[in-house]
């Protein structure tokens, strides 16, 4: 059990949105999963890639318990040490600040000020350990607070049973480009995830939705020649190397029989 002094993401949502919160002013009790996955210290990092800034959780300025904040309109060289907390079973399933459900065995975050999505490096300066993040959430609106990490997050960095780390955050940039540069996606290999045929399209739903939850590579069911056969595929990729991550996260997730293939 971990006693929360902070704020959660959930709380903008309901403040910028309007949606309804039974949170209070003096904090509440997160709990731990009662049977954490022993998988989870070794997750993969997410994939880094560059996704556009919608509307959704990107309200600047916004205010929230009489504090206001800036959303920064670049984050490209950020860099800030504080501390970390991080959020569980209280919130798990719940919506974030852009629409999408936290997962609190996925590695993702809230921060008050970086742009949604955001991909950032979290270093625990306790013990070196290190990690990526996607901030899908705004939060902790909390003075001494730097960011606020998924249960998952915080088992990669070791410090779930503690409560918070002091940590270094760092925005990473993703290698692909942007659609003001030239596009060149017509000349460079591009790389899938996909599964085995499967027989069943429920299955190929299912798996549809784990690889939407484990990565922001699109995924989709391709119905092959015979009749009543699917394969799930989630890309493009623009390197084997994120391929790759993405196959060790399907793996773990029990996808069934992953490849990586090149088009």
């Amino acid at each position: 059990m971990k006693y929360w002094p902070s704020f959660f993401g959930i709380l903008a949502v309901a403040l910028i949105v309007g949606c309804q919160s039974s949170l209070t002013s003096k904090g509440m009790i997160d709990f731990e999963p009662a049977d954490p996955p022993g998988w989870l210290e070794n997750l993969p990092d997410p994939i880094v890639r560059y996704e556009e800034r919608l509307t959704a959780g990107n309200t600047s300025p916004y205010s929230v318990l009489g504090e206001t904040y800036t959303v920064l309109s670049n984050a490209a060289g950020y860099v800030n040490e504080g501390y970390a907390s991080w959020y569980g079973t209280k919130f798990h399933g719940r919506q974030t600040a852009n629409g999408e459900r936290y997962d609190m065995y996925a590695l993702t975050a809230a921060h008050r000020r970086l742009p949604i999505p955001s991909y950032v490096r979290v270093t625990n300066l306790d013990n070196g350990r290190n990690t990526i993040v996607r901030v899908n959430d705004r939060g902790p609106f909390h003075a001494d607070r730097e960011i606020d990490l998924s249960y998952a997050a915080a088992v990669k960095l070791d410090f779930e049973k503690v409560g918070t780390a002091r940590v270094r955050v760092e925005v990473i940039e993703s290698e692909e480009q942007t659609p003001s540069k030239p596009a060149a996606s017509s000349i460079m290999a591009r790389y899938f995830v996909q599964t085995r045929t499967l027989n069943d399209f429920d299955v190929a739903d299912a798996v549809t939705q784990v690889f939407s939850r484990i990565s922001n590579a699109t995924p989709s069911v391709v119905r092959i020649a015979d009749e009543g056969r699917y394969r799930v595929r989630a890309g493009p990729l623009v390197s084997r190397v994120q391929a790759e991550r993405l196959l060790a996260l399907a793996v773990m997730h029990d996808i069934p029989m992953p490849e990586v293939i090149e088009e």
